[in-house]
């Protein structure tokens, strides 16, 4: 499996994608508020969403996996 992890510490403030979407490299996966900005993370990877990992209002800390992939 694939995974796609947190590329900083911060809130997470939105999820654009839910389990059994086919996400493509390039799209904006969560939202993170980080410092007082908020922050896309973008996918590196293509797939199937198998788990979300992460909701609104949680707190991530750099390297923390938000998105598994098939």
């Amino acid at each position: 499996m694939k995974q796609i992890n947190a590329m900083m510490a911060g809130t997470v403030v939105e999820v654009l994608v839910a389990a059994g979407d086919a996400i493509s490299g390039g799209q904006d996966v969560v939202i993170i508020e980080s410092m007082k900005m908020q922050l896309p993370i973008s996918s590196e990877l293509e797939g199937k969403v198998a788990e979300v990992k992460v909701a609104a209002g949680d707190f991530v800390n750099e390297g923390d996996v938000i998105l598994i992939l098939l």
